[in-house]
């Protein structure tokens, strides 16, 4: 006979906040609420995470790893700058979409009432975005052929505030603005503008 996998239980309760703060957007998610709908005791939870605090932490871990592990594939294997950017957008999108509780936790809107650490690293998750943006650029305006940056900062400011404004309108509609939807047609737009040829 062979013995069933016991589920993880630290990646339930990961699974079950994220689900939890798409489905109940606006509202504050307790350990006790948490802990009726993973099925455990309070205690249950906090022997997996010392805190609420930590639980919000690690989703933002697995966005980070999750985002930016695969920026840096496209990063390796694309060497065209407003492919980069654009393909790095189309995943931060796609990733928002495909995790709109996760969505929540990293524009802030889930952390209202937590730790200002977290807001603060929720933060830093868009500022790593942008210097990336802004490398991209930077590393395009060195090269002797092909298309430059116009202005790197503002490109740079202005594709991070898109990205991030997309994900917005997701979360404010409920989930039901697709922060996908409009971006083949919006990247046209910004791409002729970023860009200028030699």
């Amino acid at each position: 006979m062979i013995a069933k996998k016991r589920p993880d239980r630290r990646q339930q309760i990961l699974e079950i906040l994220a689900q939890e703060l798409e489905t109940r957007p606006g509202i504050r998610i307790t350990t006790a609420a948490l802990a009726r709908s993973v099925g455990v005791s309070e205690a249950a939870l906090y022997r997996h995470f010392s805190s609420k605090a930590r639980m919000f932490e690690a989703l933002m871990d697995f966005a980070e790893e999750s985002v930016f592990g695969l920026s840096n594939r496209i990063l390796e294997q694309q060497p065209d700058a407003s492919l980069r950017c654009q393909q790095i957008a189309q995943l931060l999108l796609g990733f928002a979409e495909r995790n709109p509780g996760i969505t929540r936790v990293l524009l802030g809107d889930a952390l209202v009432g937590e730790h200002e650490r977290l807001r603060a690293r929720s933060s830093k998750f868009f500022e790593r975005l942008e210097t990336q943006f802004r490398q991209i650029l930077r590393e395009a305006n060195l090269r002797v052929d092909g298309p430059r940056p116009v202005d790197v900062d503002a490109s740079a400011n202005l594709l991070t505030a898109l990205v991030e404004g997309k994900m917005g309108q997701y979360a404010r509609s409920n989930f039901e603005k697709r922060p996908t939807q409009l971006w083949e047609s919006q990247w046209a737009m910004l791409n002729n503008s970023f860009f200028r040829s030699l």
